[in-house]
């Protein structure tokens, strides 16, 4: 089975804590603060790796977390930087992300990497927190905590030519003639269950990548047939060969068909350009077919050969004219949306206030990562904490939404009773 497709959940490191320590060494009175910074947690990329061609990868194996930071030590030691996480993908997967359906990378070259979550910062030590009105703070910050999310991977492959058609056209056939692939072929509809790719030569030394994809029916595009699974591989390429079947009881109308199902499922697929290949010369039905076609596409403006994959009649000539049109094609925009880039929640300032059961819950991305960083068993760290609520205008929100004294107060995982 072809793997295309998979979903994983991915998880940077947790930051690591930090630490609340005094210098202590002999004749050094007073030698004040010296707890040292957490360790940062390590980030996960995903790096395409050109030794794979599948996502198979990934069927066994779908958590990948990267590693914690280390917490800080006396003498203004910090901890340990979390080791990064390197997933290998293939050339050619798309990323986004499994929840929202946002994209989130396009990953062409080898070796090209993108950040999928980041690792939480260490928190500080007291030795941050020295000043000259606070010379011996005793409090330090836990370490911020881990992202993670699920992603969906998209695999489509990069070929430079793509063949299009019905069951039986001849599409495995004609690829087995022109390069060393070796896909199934067979006299029977649905041969084919996977895309496959081969590498052309043309006049001994110049080459290019064709890809065939199993046989498209009516319907395709809602989910009819196989081939609709995998129309995503030939989105990639410049330029595809339209094979019609010669013993078909009539190609024209198979034409029309395939192209509908090629407009709904993509416009931008829909627009590519096309060469039309009537397959199967070899037969008489394919010869009385000929003129009919031949005088089709000419009204539609259409360039159109005749050719035998079995016999090589005419299959020469038509990779020469691929190769000639590739060469005046420009370049296919790999990478349509944003490139790839970290991006920071929107408004981290943000919050809301809002009734949970009989408790009240804030939400917002800033106040839950303070919190979550706060060790509340320190008084210091505890009273600091407070003091960042009300600079944030907490305080006065949950005021304004009419909280009690003695009522709960939850923020992540943290749960707080008011006090006036």
């Amino acid at each position: 089975m072809f793997f295309d497709e998979a979903k994983i959940y991915v998880k940077s490191g947790d930051g690591g804590d930090g630490c609340v320590a005094f210098r202590r060494e002999k004749y050094v009175p007073f030698g004040g603060p010296s707890g040292g910074n957490g360790g940062r947690g390590g980030d996960v990329y995903l790096v395409v790796d050109r030794n794979l061609n599948t996502l198979i990868h990934f069927k066994k194996r779908v958590h990948f977390k990267a590693e914690k930071g280390g917490r800080g030590s006396g003498k203004n030691q910090q901890g340990k930087m979390g080791e990064d996480r390197l997933i290998p993908v293939p050339p050619g997967t798309a990323v986004y992300d499994a929840d929202t359906g946002e994209f989130v990378a396009d990953l062409m070259e080898d070796e090209q990497r993108v950040l999928v979550v980041r690792g939480g910062r260490g928190g500080r030590g007291n030795a941050a927190f020295a000043s000259p009105t606070n010379q011996a703070p005793r409090l330090a910050e836990h370490g911020e905590p881990a992202q993670e999310r699920w992603l969906r991977l998209e695999l489509k492959l990069i070929a430079d030519v793509g063949v299009i058609g019905v069951p039986n056209a001849g599409k495995s056939t004609l690829l087995s003639t022109v390069s060393a692939a070796r896909p199934k072929i067979a006299d029977y509809p649905f041969t084919t269950l996977q895309p496959n790719l081969g590498v052309v030569q043309v006049d001994g030394y110049r080459t290019f990548v064709m890809a065939d994809v199993p046989g498209l029916i009516e319907g395709a595009s809602e989910g009819a047939g196989l081939g609709h699974q995998f129309l995503r591989h030939v989105e990639r390429t410049r330029l595809l060969i339209h094979l019609l079947d010669g013993a078909a009881p009539d190609p024209l109308q198979d034409y029309e068909a395939i192209n509908a199902e090629l407009g709904q499922f993509s416009a931008r697929l829909a627009e590519k350009l096309q060469v039309v290949v009537l397959n199967k010369m070899d037969l008489p039905d394919a010869q009385a077919w000929w003129p009919l076609v031949q005088q089709a596409m000419e009204e539609r403006g259409i360039e159109a050969h005749a050719i035998s994959a079995v016999t090589g009649q005419g299959v020469q000539s038509l990779m020469r004219r691929a190769l000639e049109l590739l060469h005046s094609l420009p370049a296919v925009d790999l990478a349509p949306e944003a490139p790839a880039v970290f991006r920071p929640a929107e408004r981290e300032d943000a919050f809301a206030v809002e009734r949970e059961g009989d408790a009240w819950r804030v939400r917002g991305v800033r106040v839950e990562r303070v919190a979550a960083m706060t060790p509340f068993v320190l008084p210091e760290a505890a009273a600091r904490f407070q003091r960042q609520l009300r600079a944030m205008g907490v305080d006065q929100a949950l005021i304004e939404a009419g909280v009690q004294p003695g009522d709960m107060v939850r923020i992540g995982d943290e749960e707080l009773e008011w006090q006036a």
